[in-house]
């Protein structure tokens, strides 16, 4: 017997107008805490440089340090202390929370990654807003299903959340399309009406806000570019290449550097982000743009206003800075900083096309949006996602065909290469974490209780 009420609409019918209300509520509690995170990142950030330029010569080094230790310090000793799931994008603890294998939790989880997400990206470290604003996205759906007093195990709480995750993307970069793709290719790899329903009314409602609030211009924007024709396409699949090879480096870069600084480095919380912080401040400072977020160095390479010769040296610059910002555990996410590293990279791969071959109506900040988009694909493992965020973040639509064709080569690498994705390699590292520190503290219960009982029965036989 179906499901149907008075009107004759099949039961999943029904959950989606029941869940129609509740996301757009999601949408905008989503959109408004990403709005407000996004001008409290920029607007810290901007008094961190403003407060560097008004010192002259070397007495500005220290105070470059000191915002830096201060920021990454308090940033890295707020999630430690009060919120440790809160560290990093958030992105794989959300896949896990969605998975059944970990309780959601918000009321500590908004708080300590908003704080520590505006200290750590604002004091330099190089990490992005995207990732703490779709885990807060999602931590904002599960709230919003407890209002609603919405009962566990029916899958409306689950979509609430992936709704209010995909509504944090669309408010990070005014990119609804993304928010939506995003959860439906990422977060949960399949489609469903319900889900699919939850997530584009939330993902509009956010980026309404989002525009409201902050600004309806894209996040990167072009002047004078001509839109590559066919003739790009052999050298946009050379580059997905490239890229997919820099993004297996990548992802295994950052797992070693996490490996290592929890290995060498057992110190407080906080001296491990004032550590990260102080090393970001010194590089921020000796070249000034290189810390924080990024967003400007990409606009630079898009407008083609950096030296070609500095090219290699940002590049390794950068990525060591997001190695060391993102190994620390402040909350941030890896999607700006591997945007920057994608831009440059195709900045210097488009520039040495135009000098070796002289390719006429190809321009090398072309090159800047293919970059992004397939080293995103390489390192994330969704292709549609960094297709129409390329998109949505610079509003070149001109590009579909050559993002098609450097993503899925990007993609092919990847996959060639036996590369897990990031966030899952990261939630499956952190799950490894989780189960050894239970294994370490069972030890420990049972030493304690064997203890207990020889010395009980030592005592008795006295």
């Amino acid at each position: 017997m179906h499901a149907e009420n008075s009107f004759g609409l099949g039961a999943g019918e029904v959950r989606r107008r029941q869940i129609i209300i509740k996301a757009i509520l999601v949408g905008l509690v989503a959109g408004l805490l990403g709005s407000l995170f996004r001008l409290a990142v920029e607007g810290v950030e901007q008094m961190r440089i403003h407060v560097v330029k008004n010192f002259d010569g070397w007495i500005s080094l220290p105070v470059a340090l000191g915002l830096g230790g201060i920021g990454g310090g308090l940033a890295v000793w707020l999630v430690w202390r009060y919120a440790p799931h809160a560290a990093g994008s958030g992105i794989p603890n959300l896949r896990t929370v969605l998975r059944g294998e970990a309780e959601p939790e918000w009321k500590k989880l908004l708080p300590v990654k908003f704080i520590s997400g505006v200290l750590g990206i604002g004091g330099g470290l190089a990490l992005g807003r995207e990732g703490p604003t779709v885990q807060m996205g999602a931590a904002s759906g599960f709230m919003v299903s407890e209002w609603f007093k919405v009962k566990a195990g029916e899958g409306e709480r689950r979509a609430l959340m992936s709704a209010g995750a995909g509504a944090g993307l669309a408010a990070a970069f005014n990119a609804p399309l993304s928010g939506l793709i995003f959860v439906l290719e990422e977060l949960h790899g399949s489609f469903t009406p319900v889900m699919f329903v939850a997530a584009f009314l939330a993902s509009v409602t956010a980026d309404v806000v989002s525009r409201f609030l902050v600004g309806e211009s894209p996040v990167f924007h072009f002047i004078g570019l001509t839109t590559p024709g066919v003739a790009s396409l052999p050298w946009a699949a050379v580059l997905g290449l490239a890229m997919g090879g820099v993004g297996v480096f990548f992802n295994r870069g950052l797992l070693a550097t996490i490996g290592l600084r929890e290995r060498l480095l057992k110190w407080p919380a906080f001296a491990v982000g004032a550590a990260a912080g102080l090393f970001v401040g010194f590089v921020g400072w000796t070249v000034p743009g290189l810390a924080g977020s990024g967003g400007e160095l990409v606009q630079l390479a898009l407008s083609g206003s950096i030296a070609v010769g500095l090219l290699p040296i940002y590049l390794i610059a950068r990525f060591a800075l997001t190695m060391v910002s993102y190994s620390s555990g402040a909350a941030g996410g890896i999607f700006a900083p591997l945007l920057v590293l994608g831009a440059l990279g195709g900045l210097w791969f488009g520039a040495g096309v135009e000098q070796v071959m002289g390719v006429a109506g190809m321009s090398p900040q072309v090159f800047c949006v293919l970059g992004m988009g397939a080293l995103f694909t390489a390192i994330v493992r969704a292709p549609l996602t960094g297709i129409i965020l390329m998109i949505e973040l610079t509003g070149t639509y001109g590009f579909m065909l050559p993002l098609l064709v450097s993503c899925l080569c990007a993609y092919g690498v990847a996959e060639a290469m036996g590369n897990t994705p990031i966030y899952e390699a990261l939630r499956q590292r952190s799950m490894k974490t989780v189960i050894k520190a239970q294994e370490n503290a069972d030890k420990k219960k049972a030493a304690k209780m064997l203890a207990e009982e020889t010395g009980g029965g030592t005592d008795g036989r006295g």
